[in-house]
């Protein structure tokens, strides 16, 4: 990184009390503090959310797009992962 260009931060924002935090974007900002400053000014400015989180990008780990196949399905053998491997069980109402 350049030493003149200000670290990246992802930043996911909370619509409504119970609801997942969802990535809305990215900014350049030169500390946490300004992040969310940031982040609050540029993904809530019409009161959409309750919450905002802000992330260094460096912090963030993810898959590689190019071996999906290989990292998402399901191993061969592993049936009990899903739940049609299981009876329903007699006398359980809530099931």
């Amino acid at each position: 990184m350049p030493e003149n260009q200000w670290p990246m931060w992802e930043v996911f924002v909370r619509s409504a009390r119970g609801l997942s935090h969802v990535h809305a974007g990215s900014l350049h900002a030169p500390d946490a503090t300004m992040a969310l400053r940031n982040a609050r000014d540029l993904y809530t400015r019409r009161n959409e959310g309750t919450s905002v989180w802000v992330v260094p990008t460096s912090a963030v780990s993810t898959s590689d797009p190019d071996s999906k196949g290989g990292f998402f399905e399901s191993p061969q053998g592993k049936n009990y992962r899903h739940a049609t491997y299981y009876d329903k069980s007699e006398g359980v109402p809530h099931l």
